[in-house]
């Protein structure tokens, strides 16, 4: 009997959940293989959007540091990013030998992934300065922090920015011939032999002792963009800091044992790594006169199109007005009514014509929201297993992938899981302190502002006047009585 009254319940639970109405859809939900889940399918919930400044954010320790100049983007305005960084020194006490004397330096920056902008008719002038404060000591490293320097020019390169291209240089090996050797994609900027020489060769050998004595009187370098001299629209080129490749290189001549006359040429390379010293990077946007702008000074206002930039530029924050109703109408007066969430989508459409090169969509969007502090925390369906917790929470996507955020070429689109955020607001467990869209790198997803991405997209309002997609939840959902 006791069999009899399972498969009975079993059945009844069964018929609820498998109803459906003429907007039933079918979700691929496949717990036995066989019967995928059904459930009614709401698209009428209203998604707003808003233009918002991004905040400022830590520029130390990132996977890649922006460098470059936008100018030709008329929505955006102009974007700048320059680099501090501290030198290092090839080994405590190094030493140059009888009466060295600097034949040549370069400031080497290896490039890195995920170039914005154009490469095809810019000009890229940069300059580089010593700074005045010794990056070692400082304890906050803002990308809005401008750092200063000296008014000294001790090198510079106006040159197209070749990032993908790998060359090859003269490597100088002591007792050797000198022979070419092929070397990663990089920019490299030739500095002023008489600036190295003080700087560095006729110190004092005690204050090359350590690194914390070299970087307090060296201090260490600052490339900036040349304005002026650049030409082209621009764009934001990365640096990878994380290898052995960036580097300070000094090719010197040095006595050789008692001799007046003779001597030898010697390559030494002072490292220039986040491992072994801060690199900041410092990041301007100016909106004047752009639609941006227009946005950010009226924001109560309706427009067809959001805008979001990546290098702590603008971010949507989103909301659900709608959201309440939906409950209401779905329970239709029955307060004991539960909706289950089967599964829910929000889908950002980018706006048509938008996507064209040098100015291509974001690769990836990142989605988040504000706890009740004010920071920023994953949603639920992006919340996944930590070192400390291995086994994934219940509520969790399952994977990047299976969460979203990335481009769809063909559909020009962005499509988030947020199957379990919605459940929670749905169900009281949460409350929506806030909710973002902003840019995200393609490789890392980016819960701050993304200063390892140059990318920006032009998105859909919910309620566009002009006959496209718009921003939309699809809502697949089971009303359990």
């Amino acid at each position: 009997m006791k069999f009899i009254k399972l498969d009975l319940l079993t059945l009844l639970i069964g018929l609820f959940l498998f109803a459906s109405c003429k907007d039933a859809n079918t979700i691929g939900l496949t717990p036995d293989g066989d019967s995928p889940i059904k459930g009614i399918l709401d698209n009428t919930v209203l998604v707003d959007s808003r233009t918002v400044l991004d905040s400022a954010t830590a520029s130390i320790g990132l996977a890649r540091h922006p460098l470059g100049y936008i100018t030709g983007d008329a929505t955006f305005g102009t974007t700048e990013a320059g680099l501090s960084m501290t030198v290092s020194l090839p080994s405590n006490s190094y030493s140059f030998g009888g009466i060295p004397s600097v034949d040549s330096a370069v400031l080497v920056l290896p490039y890195s992934t995920q170039f914005y902008g154009d490469t095809t008719t810019s000009v890229y002038s940069l300059d580089v300065r010593q700074l005045k404060d010794d990056l070692a000591l400082q304890k906050i490293f803002l990308s809005n922090k401008v750092w200063p320097t000296e008014t000294r020019l001790v090198g510079s390169v106006t040159t197209k920015i070749k990032p993908k291209t790998p060359f090859k240089i003269t490597d100088i090996v002591t007792g050797k011939p000198d022979t070419l050797k092929a070397v990663v994609p990089q920019l490299r900027i030739k500095l002023d032999n008489a600036f190295i020489q003080e700087k560095i060769l006729n110190v004092d050998s005690a204050l090359r002792s350590t690194n914390t004595k070299f970087s307090a009187i060296f201090k260490g370098l600052q490339v900036s963009v040349n304005k002026t001299s650049s030409t082209g629209p621009g764009g934001i080129m990365f640096i990878n800091f994380g290898g052995a490749d960036s580097k300070l290189e000094i090719y010197y001549k040095k006595q050789v044992g008692t001799s007046l006359i003779e001597k030898d040429t010697v390559a030494v390379n002072f490292p220039i790594s986040s491992s072994s010293g801060p690199i900041a990077a410092t990041v301007k946007h100016d909106y004047t006169g752009t639609p941006v702008k227009a946005q950010l000074d009226a924001p109560a206002a309706t427009y067809d199109v959001t805008y979001l930039q990546a290098l702590s530029g603008v971010r949507n924050k989103i909301s659900f007005p709608d959201l309440k109703a939906f409950v209401e109408k779905v329970k239709a007066g029955n307060a004991n009514a539960r909706i289950v969430i089967n599964r829910a989508e929000l889908v950002v459409n980018l706006k048509s014509g938008t996507d064209v090169s040098p100015w291509n969509a974001a690769q990836r969007l990142s989605l988040y929201r504000l706890d009740i502090a004010g920071q920023r925390a994953n949603i639920p369906d992006n919340t996944g297993p930590t070192q400390a917790n291995p086994t994934p929470p219940p509520t969790y996507a399952g994977s990047e992938g299976a969460f979203g955020g990335f481009y769809d070429t063909t559909n020009k689109r962005y499509i988030f899981t947020v199957t379990s955020y919605l459940q929670a607001l749905i169900d009281e467990k949460t409350i929506d302190y806030g909710t973002y869209l902003a840019p995200s790198s393609l490789t890392e997803f980016n819960l701050y502002p993304s200063l390892t991405s140059g990318a920006r997209s032009i998105i859909n309002t919910a309620t566009p006047t002009t006959g496209e997609k718009g921003m939309k939840l699809n809502i697949y959902y089971t009303r359990v009585d």
